[in-house]
């Protein structure tokens, strides 16, 4: 029986948006609250104290990334981190190369961060996955040329838990086009699959906290050593001068903390959610007018589903009043479709009654059964009456 329970039929099923945060972050957390409450940049032993442990936890997100401690810069979360690489570098490097790629099934703050750089004047490309819905690395470099400064592409899709070809693409680019700067999004990726920007060839990788059982309000962004970055604000030395303002230190000690617990188990926990998703995928076969849109190869840890006749709005009232508690896609859309989902060639009346599942470890093979026991009685209750 999972420790945390929250009430007996509490069954959360939503990681991907965010997930809960540890016990090993709460303890640093508390910990620097009640005792270690200096500011970092302070000259006395409080801030002394709190720099060193704000050093920890680099250390330990950098471990987990397999790279130097001060190729990690900290910040207010994954949207922050991904407008400080993605503007920050078009900026450096934009000046003479004014074209950027990206693709069509980024999260809001990429899309944004790039919709911000075309009303500025660069040519933004936008590559879509082909008419299979799926996305190739050979699609990505033939958009790139020589006057591409930068490219961004995430790892993991946060809406279908599609696993995208950084690695070929950006390979490939670095080695026919080795100026252009290269960022991956990896948030959904980032401690449930291996994640080494080296190997993925990316000179800018963001990571976020609350999604890797952290809290809300810190992230972190992989910074190549040697790669220029125009600082999108200005005030202070903070985070070698790119990320002006007092460090919020609780917040990264407990983000090092949660990263640091979790680092050793990933292939484990890995295998564990893809038990889940498999489970889920069988009783969800057993039920009429369940279509699964998630890839068969993709993040072990997301699922979406479509389930015929029953609008996705309709469907979160009526597992939330049953204590199960899933999304229809990316939180950061509340509500509304983002588009991503017909990018992947999915029908919109399927976009229309999508659901999606995001597991971690501490759900259970009877949370599956729950959830798809109160989908059937959705579909008794609120279809067939019709």
């Amino acid at each position: 029986m999972r420790e945390w329970i929250l009430t007996k039929m509490t069954i959360y099923l939503d990681s991907a948006a965010t997930s809960r945060p540890g016990e090993a972050c709460l303890n640093a957390m508390c910990g620097m609250m009640r005792e270690t409450y200096g500011n970092p940049s302070s000259l006395h032993r409080f801030g002394l104290e709190a720099q060193l442990c704000m050093e920890q936890a680099r250390k330990q997100i950098a471990a987990a990334l397999g790279c130097e401690a001060a190729s990690v810069m900290f910040t207010s979360g994954a949207t922050e981190s991904n407008h400080l690489a993605i503007s920050g570098a078009a900026y450096a490097y934009g000046r003479r190369k004014r074209r950027v790629v990206t693709t069509t099934v980024e999260h809001a703050s990429v899309k944004g961060a790039f919709d911000m750089l075309e009303a500025e004047g660069y040519e933004v490309i936008r590559v879509a996955p082909d008419a299979d819905g799926i996305l190739r690395a050979e699609s990505i470099v033939s958009a790139v040329n020589e006057e591409t400064c930068l490219v961004s592409m995430m790892l993991v899709n946060n809406e279908t838990g599609a696993v995208l070809p950084v690695q070929q693409a950006f390979a490939q680019i670095k080695r026919e086009y080795p100026q252009t700067i290269t960022h991956c999004d990896a948030v959904q990726g980032f401690m449930k699959l291996p994640v080494n920007p080296a190997k993925l060839s990316a000179d800018l990788l963001t990571v976020s906290g609350h999604k890797v059982h952290a809290c809300k309000g810190v992230g972190a962004l992989y910074h190549k050593k040697g790669v220029r970055l125009i600082p999108l604000m200005k005030g202070g030395e903070q985070e070698g001068a790119m990320r002006p303002g007092t460090e919020s230190v609780p917040l990264i000690a407990g983000f090092g903390a949660a990263v640091g617990e979790l680092r050793g188990t990933i292939a484990v926990r890995a295998e564990y959610a893809s038990g889940l998703r498999s489970e889920c995928i069988r009783q969800l076969s057993e039920l009429e007018g369940v279509t699964v849109n998630s890839p068969a190869d993709g993040s072990p840890y997301i699922l979406s589903f479509s389930v015929k006749g029953l609008r996705s709005e309709t469907m979160l009232h009526f597992l939330s009043d049953r204590e199960i508690y899933v999304s229809s896609g990316s939180a950061c859309s509340k509500g509304k479709q983002s588009g991503v989902l017909q990018q992947f060639g999915i029908r919109q009346d399927l976009a229309d009654s999508t659901l999606r599942v995001s597991f971690c470890a501490e759900n259970t093979p009877e949370d599956i059964t729950a959830l798809c026991t109160a989908l059937k009685a959705a579909q008794e209750q609120l279809v067939h009456k019709r």
